[in-house]
């Protein structure tokens, strides 16, 4: 197959939903295919709608003779012209990846409508689908119904090779003086640093430590905001704000780790807390997404209301005080990450979908 994906910016943007769309590439790749990345400039809302004026990337498209056009999602509002001028020139479908929609996040309702109605308009301009979980195809199910083909291909989290046993797990949970609690994603507000920070503040400064592992060039008001927040509360020598860091040193923290604690306001899925759980760390997640379909509550992490820093709280002063209960939680972690599909696995039920669309067996 000859393979287009149309994304904002650079396929190596450090993000679950950009991770997802390389580990694609990378898998038709390997297995033959053609694919040929086109990348638009992202532009603030306004300049995004207006990309739909530009023609440029029509004839781009429409000379590069693919079987197959992908489009992330997240270029929504970009896409609608383009995909009205296709329709009887490009011969292939067109397909999008949905990651999660911008209408299920935090914003006021008036905001949320106007995503909606986009979001939907751009929906109904392609030909099929390819979900990262069922929350999130339910939820565009409920923006524009069950017309069109689909397939769900969950992402995993297994990019690094992780070897630990039920023994190592346990024993780490003995050692909680500190807890070393990780929040692991690009420094935004809807991932929640801000509710884990509240938590924190009122607990005795000498129990607990914090690495924060995330780009901290996206939202940098957010971030500022952050750091006045533990200058004020008076944590400073307990959070360390790292960055992007390579996955070696990811690994490590993850490895010294006793909880991940990533309360987002929405999740299109979470691969930050499979990856966590790939160490044992059990994972603070909340009720709004698709965070469940990865936590159990109290069995392998916990799902809390968004925004809930007393509820954070409580569980991080009862697993310090109770290692045993953070060692079974742990252990149950670990186990439900060797469950998940691996990338490969994933990505083949998405090229399989793929060579059905373009009757390409």
């Amino acid at each position: 197959m000859r393979v287009g994906l149309v994304i904002y910016g650079d396929l190596n943007t450090v993000s679950g939903g950009y991770l997802y769309d390389r580990k694609l590439v990378e898998h038709l790749r390997k297995h033959g295919h053609h694919v040929q990345v086109f990348s638009q400039e992202p532009r603030t809302s306004a300049g995004n709608l207006l990309a739909n004026f530009s023609r440029h990337l029509d004839e781009s498209i429409l000379d590069a003779r693919l079987d197959v056009l992908l489009q992330d999602e997240l270029n929504h509002s970009s896409l609608i012209g383009l995909n009205r001028r296709l329709r009887g020139r490009f011969s292939g479908p067109v397909i999008s990846i949905v990651h999660h929609l911008r209408c299920s996040e935090d914003y006021p309702a008036w905001q949320r409508a106007i995503y909606r109605q986009l979001e939907r308009t751009y929906l109904r301009s392609v030909d099929g689908f390819v979900f990262n979980g069922e929350t999130t195809k339910s939820v565009v199910h409920s923006v524009v119904g069950e017309s069109e083909p689909s397939v769900v291909a969950v992402p995993a989290g297994d990019r690094f090779a992780v070897e630990i046993t039920d023994d190592e797990i346990r024993e780490r949970s003995r050692q909680t003086n500190p807890l070393h609690m990780v929040f692991l994603g690009n420094v935004i507000r809807r991932k929640g640093l801000h509710t884990v920070l509240t938590a924190l503040a009122s607990m005795p400064h000498d129990q607990w430590e914090l690495s924060v592992i995330g780009r901290l060039d996206v939202d940098e008001d957010y971030v500022q905001e952050m750091r006045t927040q533990i200058r004020r509360s008076g944590i400073f020598e307990n959070v360390t704000m790292y960055g992007a860091l390579p996955d070696r040193e990811i690994a490590r923290l993850l490895r010294s780790g006793h909880v991940l604690a990533v309360p987002s306001s929405y999740e299109g899925y979470g691969i930050a807390y499979l990856e966590g759980m790939a160490f044992g760390l059990p994972a603070i997640a909340t009720t709004s997404g698709a965070a469940h379909e990865i936590i159990s509550h109290q069995e392998n992490g916990w799902l809390i209301e968004p925004g809930d820093a007393g509820a954070l709280r409580s569980i991080l002063s009862t697993v310090r005080q109770e290692p045993e209960q953070l060692a079974v939680l742990g252990i149950a972690a670990r186990h439900r990450f060797l469950r998940q599909p691996g990338w490969e696995d994933s990505m083949c039920r998405v090229r399989s979908f793929l060579q059905e669309m373009t009757g390409d067996g």
